[in-house]
C-alpha cells in the first residue's frame, strides 16, 4: 500500500493570514467501531474552520481519519477527539466539526463540536438581496 493510517496531521502556512475566511471539508467515508458491539459505525464528517497561521493538509487529514477505522469509540468521544486534535495542530480562529452518523438501532446521531479562540469575533453576516 502506498499510504497507511497515521495520527499525525501535516500543516502548511495560511496563504491569507490577514483575512478571515472559512475552509469547509466534507469527509463522507469516516468509519470507527461501536465500542459495545464491535460493529462498524459510518459517518460523514463536516469540518469548517477559520484558519489563523496554519491550515491542515488534505492528504494527512485523510490518513488521520483512516486511523479510526479499527477503533472502538462512542460517537461523542470520537467527534471531540478529532476536533481537539485538529485544533491543537492548527490553532484556528474558529472550528466546527459535525459528525453525522448513519442509523444505528433506528436512531441517527449527529454530534457538533465548536471551538472559538478567546477574543475572536467573526465579521457580521451580510444578507444579499
Amino acid at each position: 500500500m502506498p499510504s497507511s493510517p497515521t495520527t499525525d496531521l501535516t500543516t502548511f502556512p495560511n496563504p491569507a493570514v490577514a483575512r478571515d475566511y472559512t475552509i469547509r471539508m466534507t469527509l463522507p467515508e469516516f468509519t470507527c467501531l461501536c465500542p459495545m458491539s464491535g460493529q462498524p459505525d459510518f459517518a460523514t464528517l463536516e469540518l469548517e474552520y477559520v484558519p489563523d497561521a496554519l491550515c491542515v493538509e488534505l492528504k494527512s487529514l485523510k490518513l488521520y481519519i483512516w486511523a479510526f477505522r479499527d477503533r472502538g469509540t462512542f460517537h461523542e468521544a470520537v467527534t471531540n477527539e478529532i476536533a481537539d486534535h485538529i485544533a491543537a495542530a492548527i490553532a484556528p480562529r474558529f472550528l466546527r466539526l459535525t459528525a453525522k452518523f448513519n442509523v444505528r438501532g433506528g436512531i441517527y446521531t449527529s454530534v457538533v463540536v465548536e471551538q472559538r479562540r478567546p477574543g475572536w469575533v467573526p465579521a457580521p453576516a451580510i444578507a444579499l438581496p
